[in-house]
């Protein structure tokens, strides 16, 4: 409250500053004489003070003195010409190649949009061709390699042309124009703000309207008052600092915690320069992957983060779209925080942030004198987190977010052993109103894919995958072993899921002897819900709300599940669907 009466009281000193002429910082400007004038509603970045322009329409003027403006996600467009009048404004790609950046481009989040008559009028796509395809289509000079040629087509007549050599490398929806892949440019609209009709009348934003408003007599009156507002204001500045002071710590909790909020919604993009000053010339190498290697770095010699180099020979760049597209989206105390990205050419790259305790796998499975010891209550708390933040990717997004590889090495470990989920390049995105999913192939680990993801005779693929692998990873921290356990004095292949439902309730269950009666309880708890959640029909197993409260109940609310390995006679034939079972595709 006090800090609204000390600006209201603030305005009317600032009015006489801007009447009196110290206003003249949004004098418009250019880059070059051959670039267009930026004035209201456009702003130049770093030459103009924030109020000169309007959200979203900062403008930069490169080494060349042109125009830059910055469209999602990082999709760089020179400004060729604005009509404040019309509210439009023709871009071009300075790369003049901006077919290649389709897939970055995303306006919804921008304050432009393309104009309604130029859309496509039905969906396209961009082919790549090892041969020459029909000489009806358009073809993009820009995008040519000493193999390959890429082709645009109109998918409503994609029959019509011969692409027996071609493969689509991704859609061009019909919100997008024709004119996008000109020579001249295209043409972007703005609704807000809605100054075409002062623009027609000769009136410029916002200097001028402000001069209208303000009168000769307003001028004299803001004057002479001038003495007295200062001495009010004097006053409530004391009060004002004094009040700050006592607050103080409790703000500056809350501004950090937006800080870290708001850097987790945007993730900052970096240069390849960047990672390898942040990486120390790579020196640190924490660990390597099948999509790369990860290094640790610091980020203004204080914060630590770790640096996931993506290895450009795997795959096609999938892992790197989904990783940025899913995770960089939300913010979850038990999900990996991405803190920024690196897509410079053909290197990319992916900063998170640091966790020190490395992976649960460490934990559980690492033998000898560096193994951790963790007690069941401690346990528990890292198998509740990790389900409420599975519980938050299938529930708790705009759209539901199955990660598909749920596993101990993909749940990281914070200094105070809080879990986080990472490693989403597996991740799928899907309409929460979809109760299955479309999949090509099988993705995941073997040992925690669900059954009905490598064959449609289990089911629909759907949320109900990730609670499988969850199962299986709970199961895992009972254990402190792999599901299959090759180092049992046993000839015989022990599957040691189907070992814990075998002796749960038996008195002589070895593991139950060699701990207290509440990490029991604990270890039993945790093994009835790990079992719930491996049944092979996917309708019955719990969505992971229910595993939440389950996690969180008393055990006594707890009931066996019904046994999941009904197929199987011995205590080896369960294992058989992930090793010897063919994979049926989706078509």
């Amino acid at each position: 409250m006090s800090s609204f009466i000390f600006l209201l009281l603030l305005f009317p000193v600032v009015a006489v500053v801007v009447v009196q002429g110290n206003g003249d910082d949004c004098t418009p400007i250019r880059c070059s004489k051959h670039s267009p004038i930026i004035r209201f509603p456009f702003r130049h970045q770093t030459l103009q003070p924030q109020h000169c322009g309007y959200p979203g329409f900062d403008l930069n003027c490169d080494h060349k003195n042109n125009a830059v403006l910055v469209l999602p996600f990082s999709v760089n467009v020179v400004v060729k010409e604005i009509n404040y009048t019309s509210q439009t404004i023709l871009v071009y790609d300075p790369e003049n190649c901006l077919p290649q950046k389709l897939p970055h481009l995303n306006l919804s989040t921008s304050s432009f949009h393309f104009p309604l008559d130029e859309f496509f009028q039905s969906d396209s796509a961009i082919f790549i061709c090892s041969d020459d395809a029909d000489k009806s289509l358009y073809r993009f000079p820009c995008l040519i390699d000493p193999i390959n040629k890429y082709y645009f087509v109109d998918n409503d007549n994609i029959l019509l042309y011969q692409l027996t050599s071609c493969t689509k490398i991704y859609d061009i929806p019909r919100v997008i124009p024709r004119s996008i892949s000109g020579k001249n440019g295209f043409r972007l609209e703005w609704s807000e703000p809605s100054c075409g009709h002062c623009e027609a009348q000769d009136y410029h934003f916002p200097k001028e309207i402000f001069f209208l408003l303000v009168t000769e007599a307003l001028k004299k009156r803001l004057i002479a008052g001038f003495g007295c507002f200062l001495a009010v204001i004097i006053l409530v500045a004391i009060v004002y600092q004094y009040i700050r002071f006592r607050t103080g710590r409790e703000n500056q909790i809350k501004i950090e915690k937006f800080l870290q909020d708001y850097r987790a919604l945007k993730p900052s993009r970096f240069s390849y320069s960047d990672i390898t000053r942040i990486t120390h010339q790579f020196r640190d190498k924490l660990g390597e992957g099948c999509y790369g290697v990860v290094y640790k770095g610091k980020l203004n010699n204080e914060i630590d983060v770790a640096v996931k180099v993506l290895n450009n020979s795997k795959g096609n760049g999938e892992e790197f779209v989904n990783e940025v597209s899913t995770i960089g989206r939300i913010h979850h105390v038990n999900i990996v925080r991405l803190v920024g990205f690196c897509a410079d050419g053909f290197r990319r790259a992916l900063v998170y942030e640091f966790l020190p305790n490395d992976s649960l796998e460490k934990i559980i499975f690492q033998a000898g004198s560096k193994k951790i010891s963790l007690d069941w209550e401690k346990l528990k708390d890292i198998a509740q987190g990790i389900a409420r933040g599975i519980e938050y990717l299938h529930e708790g997004c705009d759209q539901q977010i199955l990660h598909f590889d749920i596993k101990p090495q993909n749940v990281l470990l914070d200094h105070n052993f809080n879990p986080k989920i990472c490693d989403f390049g597996l991740a799928k995105l899907c309409s929460k109103e979809q109760s299955a999913v479309t999949m090509t192939a099988a993705r995941g680990t073997m040992g925690y894919i669900a059954p009905e993801v490598l064959s449609r005779t289990f089911g629909r693929v759907s949320y109900k995958s990730d609670v499988y692998s969850f199962g299986m990873l709970l199961l895992e921290m009972v254990g402190g072993r792999k599901n299959e356990d090759r180092n049992v004095n046993n000839t015989s292949l022990v599957y040691f899921p189907q070992w814990i439902y075998n002796h749960i309730n038996t008195e002589d269950n070895p593991m139950w002897a060699q701990i207290d009666e509440e990490g029991n309880s604990i270890a039993r708890k945790l093994s009835i819900v790990g079992l719930w959640c491996i049944q092979w029909s996917p309708t019955d197993r719990p969505s992971m709300k229910v595993v939440v409260q389950m996690l969180e109940g008393d055990n006594g609310d707890l009931t066996m599940p019904p046994n999941p390995f009904p197929a199987t006679s011995n205590i080896v034939g369960a294992r058989h669907y992930q090793t010897e079972m063919a994979i049926i595709l989706e078509e």
